[in-house]
């Protein structure tokens, strides 16, 4: 016999909607759309998910209750709606709730121009809105330099001005007013300046540009240098700020770029708006994660919230990968040319938005950082403890020659190089990674046992299956099996093996825990082959130069730091030797270089 749940899932229609999820206590736990409901609802209960917070999910719905809407747009407006006012558990948060700041044109006589941030539905013209006020004020007084305009809040109807109830005040004596109040300028010529206010804050900057142009060359024209130069330097103001924009192909108008970068927690989502060939307006949004959404869905959902936000009103939207968003809707995803430039440079902005938030979480709240560096690395690496305290090992034989090995040493995710250590492998004759590794994991732990030091969460052997089983021969040796937890990694495809676990793990390459491996296994390496290195040249100098009859270490030093190499100093003549230590010691060194060639 099927379950209530079971009989709504089978019941649901197959058309365009949005479904809602409730618990138990009739609580709401999710909001979503689809463009099949049956399809996509059935899709949540039959089969087990990746995600362990979409299986909790699962097992707490009680009861479904769904919304059938005419079209895929409608869908996606209805769940971004619902979501902002019903605020589902599982849901996406957005972090971005501000109130941000507009440029009002006042539907009244002789139109003010003015900021705010409460929108009025009395039909006045609301351009934005702007995600920083410096943006703002930097607008409001290129138009203040182009347009004379008044400041103030008088009701000047036609009633009013010819009463002579006003009077002009300080702004029209300075030059910033030209005295409507007074009838000084008529309403067609004020409406006019509105207009090409207009124009510039949707970023045409073209008309106004023309129409200056037009009347400098009129001013000129009738010997009114003094007011011709004013209007030039308007010209050059306005053309100074426009090429401050971002300007991309003119060809490219009233288009919304979008572009999307994400971890494991959180998405940063970069928007561009570009009206006439220029970029004016760029914000990046933050959503929070619940339930590991794919980047596609968490796309759409910014999308439809930006574009309400922003009151954006463009037919195409440039985006990485296909989204949907309903029909009425252009969706571009470039291959090539300008446009995939500008969603390159999108792209850019949320990369460096994402970086700046961690580099000021890192800052303002480092512990919380750690921590939540910590935690992923805990569930990422199904460890039973946070691996506060992790060493890397690394073998460097170069051509088989001087083996050594190096131990690196990780507290709280960072380098603690204090605890850096070096190792000449003494029971191993020849090239062979096996035995060394066995040598130095034996060598390091016995000594961290003897001397009563604490043990780390986590070993990362930097190689395959064959290092990592070494390395466990140690640990059993000194009867630390499973007291430890241990992995290796593998170079070519960044593959993470656990002993006794034939399948290797695969981390996204996004993954926060990836990297802290992988800095983990870079920094060992940089250690093994400094070292190596360090070796291999006292080695030759050892054989070179330390078997000259008469030479010393301190004349040996002096030698290499002029010449830099043996192999220089085999090749330099008498006189350049007798220059940096005498003619006695340089004979010498010639005499021998000359007998062994």
């Amino acid at each position: 016999m099927r379950t209530p749940l079971e009989l709504q899932i089978q019941t649901l229609p197959d058309g365009p909607g949005v479904y809602q999820y409730y618990d138990k206590d009739d609580k709401i736990l999710y909001v979503g759309k689809a463009k099949n409901l049956r399809k996509r609802v059935s899709s949540y209960f039959n089969k087990l998910h990746d995600s362990g917070k979409t299986n909790v999910l699962v097992r707490k719905i009680v009861s479904i209750r769904h919304i059938v809407v005419p079209t895929e747009t409608d869908a996606l407006l209805l769940e971004n709606n619902l979501i902002k006012k019903l605020q589902p558990r599982y849901n996406v948060l957005l972090k971005d709730d501000k109130t941000y700041p507009w440029i009002c044109i006042k539907k009244e006589p002789f139109s003010r121009i003015f900021t705010t941030r409460n929108m009025i539905k009395d039909g006045s013209e609301y351009f934005g809105p702007y995600t920083s006020f410096k943006t703002v004020h930097t607008l409001l007084d290129l138009i203040k330099e182009l347009y004379p305009l008044r400041t103030c809040n008088y009701d000047l109807s036609r009633e009013n001005i010819n009463s002579g109830k006003y009077k002009v005040c300080l702004e029209y004596h300075i030059g910033n007013c030209k005295g409507p109040c007074e009838g000084y300028q008529s309403l067609e010529d004020y409406q006019g300046n509105v207009e090409a206010v207009r124009e510039i804050l949707k970023g045409n900057f073209k008309e106004s540009l023309k129409d200056f142009k037009t009347l400098m060359k009129n001013l000129a024209s009738e010997m009114k240098f003094e007011e011709a130069q004013k209007i030039k330097d308007k010209i050059e103001t306005l053309e100074n700020y426009q090429s401050r924009s971002t300007i991309v192909n003119p060809r490219i108008s009233n288009v919304d770029v979008f572009s999307i970068i994400s971890d494991e927690s959180m998405a940063y989502i970069n928007f561009l708006q570009i009206s006439h060939g220029a970029i004016i307006r760029s914000h990046t949004m933050e959503l929070k994660k619940k339930l590991d959404e794919s980047d596609e869905e968490l796309l759409e959902l910014a999308i439809v919230e930006m574009r309400e936000r922003f009151r954006l009103l463009s037919k195409e939207v440039i985006v990485p990968f296909e989204v949907d968003l309903g029909e009425n809707i252009k969706v571009t995803v470039p291959q090539l040319g300008d446009k995939k430039q500008v969603l390159e440079l999108s792209i850019r902005n949320a990369k460096f938005y994402r970086m700046d938030q961690l580099k000021q979480l890192q800052i303002v709240d480092p512990d919380r950082h750690t921590n939540r560096i910590m935690a992923q690395m805990k569930k990422d690496l199904r460890l039973s403890v946070e691996p506060r305290h992790i060493e890397c090992f690394d073998n460097s034989n170069i051509q088989g020659t001087n083996p050594v090995a190096a131990c690196v040493v990780f507290k709280d995710g960072k380098p603690s190089k204090k605890d850096y250590r070096h190792f000449n492998i003494k029971t191993v004759e020849g090239p062979n990674d096996f035995a060394s590794m066995e040598e130095v994991v034996y060598r390091r732990y016995k000594r961290l046992l003897d001397e009563n030091q604490p043990l780390p969460q986590l070993i990362i052997i930097d190689g395959g299956k064959g290092q990592l089983s070494s390395a466990l021969k140690s640990l059993e040796d000194l009867d630390l099996r499973g007291k430890i937890a241990i992995i290796g990694i593998a170079k070519r495809l960044e593959e993470l093996f656990y002993p006794g676990d034939s399948i290797p793990l695969y981390l996204d390459k996004k993954s926060e825990t990836l990297k802290v491996i992988q800095q983990l296994r870079n920094e060992a390496h940089r250690f093994g082959i400094t070292h190596h290195r360090d070796k291999r040249s006292k080695g030759a100098l050892k054989t070179s130069i330390e078997t000259i009859p008469g030479i010393g270490e301190k004349t040996m030093v002096t030698l290499i730091k002029h010449f830099k190499s043996v192999k220089r100093l085999s090749q330099a003549t008498e006189k350049e030797i007798s220059d940096v230590v005498g003619i006695s010691k340089a004979k010498k060194i010639t005499d021998f270089y000359n007998s062994t060639k």
